[in-house]
């Protein structure tokens, strides 16, 4: 690193994603930039996010591939979870795609300062404080901190489990609830289901996975109770966490119009994800949060036009690839003027789950309320020879298409490798292609991917709907 100076053309709070990309394109054009990280370079989804969860996810399906083995003829037994050994897998791995991502090497070659001198805060609208005593001057401010999770203000809610913590558990609970059915709460069903837990995954929300097509939390809902797991949504709320006699935690909710009480060795709160904005001196900057995050325009500039939020900050798309895009263009208008489209439609999301989700662009539901006569063509994954030769036939993908101007509108999947199958469809929406030319593209066969073009013929074979031919 390069001894830090006082005065930056653009400061960045955070290295995740959002403020690596940030730093690195700011400085390609030119600008002086300075990187100040309170924690772990590469943000939560390395350190305590997607990578630690995808590991466990990998665990998950080995045992499951080691349960279902005797049916293709291979003898696996004694199939079981050493869970120090899994957590310890885990901690190496992450700390493997840390090195490997290099982010302090790359400031040092870019000629980016990094100061880890803990959590920075405002001073005034262009000054920033650290916790080490240095203070920072900067003409703009990247404020990309990241998100964290969320307790619910319930009594007793200190005996819960954060995600974060899981991997913290001296042992696998025996019983575990998990308190809300977003990305993180399905994930950790599939994991604890795969493990041997008994999982109990409880949400406010008519469904799981709300954000995502009702076809796809209905598929995974299924799945997670063919694995054991208890689901249940719409409950009224959560009264509250206590310690039982014997050590066990025993939460109390509302559902059915009654209070159930119920005993588990864990509980995680998996209730969210707001913006981690606490002890940055907003104030100081003129800068009021709005729903625990900080709004921004379409340059992604807060009410004090120097200061950008970008990534989980702003409380947009709290995604990995949404970060990278948002710093770039955030850099970009900053140092040079330039004033570019972040493309939040094409965002392909989804889950390590088993089986995996993901979805792109519209969901059926908001398609059908802007054009009531859009194509929505579904095939399932027993139709498709990969999916009959590796026995993984739950599952389907679902595309919905603009029938006049015959482009995809969004793809929504549930099956195996649904989140490579989804992001081929993205590659094809970004670059406009119609439907007629993915169907007649020749995918390599036996693949997942071949169902796109499976997906895309059964769109063209989709007969008009009777308000149509009106």
């Amino acid at each position: 690193m390069s001894e830090a100076r006082e005065q930056y053309d653009v400061a960045v709070i955070g290295a995740g994603p959002a403020g690596t990309a940030a730093a690195l394109r700011a400085r390609e054009l030119g600008a002086s930039v300075v990187v100040l990280e309170a924690r772990h370079l590469g943000g939560t989804c390395v350190n305590s996010g997607c990578v630690p969860t995808r590991v466990l996810a990998k665990a998950a399906r080995l045992v499951r591939d080691a349960r279902t083995a005797h049916e293709h003829g291979v003898d696996v037994s004694g199939v079981g979870v050493d869970w120090p050994v899994v957590v310890e897998r885990v901690h190496g791995r992450v700390d493997e795609v840390r090195a490997a991502k290099r982010e302090a090497a790359r400031f040092a070659e870019a000629g980016i300062d990094l100061l880890e001198e803990g959590r920075a805060r405002f001073e005034e609208p262009h000054v920033l404080a650290l916790e080490s005593g240095r203070r920072i001057r900067a003409a703009t401010i990247m404020v990309a901190v990241g998100g964290r999770a969320r307790r619910l203000p319930v009594p007793g809610a200190e005996l819960a489990t954060m995600p974060d913590e899981v991997l913290h558990l001296p042992a696998l609970p025996r019983r575990v609830a998990i308190i809300g059915g977003g990305n993180t709460g399905a994930q950790l069903t599939t994991v604890l289901s795969a493990f041997g837990s008994a999982v109990t995954l409880l949400d406010v929300a008519p469904r799981i996975l709300m954000p995502s097509d009702a076809s796809i939390a209905e598929e995974v809902t299924a799945a997670f109770r063919r694995a054991g797991a208890t689901v249940s949504t719409g409950i009224e709320g959560v009264g509250g966490l206590s310690r039982a006699d014997d050590g066990a935690v025993e939460l109390a909710w509302r559902e059915g119009g009654g209070e159930r009480r119920e005993p588990f060795d864990a509980v995680i709160m998996a209730t969210g994800w707001p913006p981690d904005l606490d002890g940055l001196g907003l104030d100081r900057a003129g800068i009021v949060p709005e729903r625990g995050a900080i709004p921004v325009d379409e340059h992604l500039r807060s009410a004090v036009p120097h200061v950008y939020a970008i990534g989980d900050a702003n409380g947009r798309d709290m995604l990995v690839q949404a970060a990278q895009s948002e710093g770039e263009a955030a850099a970009e208008h900053a140092v040079a003027g330039v004033g570019r489209r972040t493309g939040h439609l094409l965002l392909p999301a989804g889950g390590f789950t088993d089986p995996d989700y993901a979805g792109v662009g519209m969901t059926e539901a908001e398609a059908r309320e802007r054009d009531p006569g859009c194509v929505v063509a579904t095939v399932r994954y027993d139709a498709l020879d990969r999916a009959v030769i590796d026995d993984r036939t739950t599952g389907f993908l679902k595309l919905v298409v603009d029938r006049r101007r015959s482009i995809v509108l969004g793809a929504h999947a549930v099956g195996e490798n649904a989140i490579e199958v989804v992001s081929s469809v993205t590659t094809a929406m970004a670059a406009g292609v119609d439907v007629a030319t993915l169907a007649g593209v020749r995918f390599a066969y036996p693949t997942y991917t071949a169902i796109v073009g499976l997906a895309a013929r059964a769109a063209l074979a989709e007969p008009p709907r009777p308000a149509e031919l009106g």
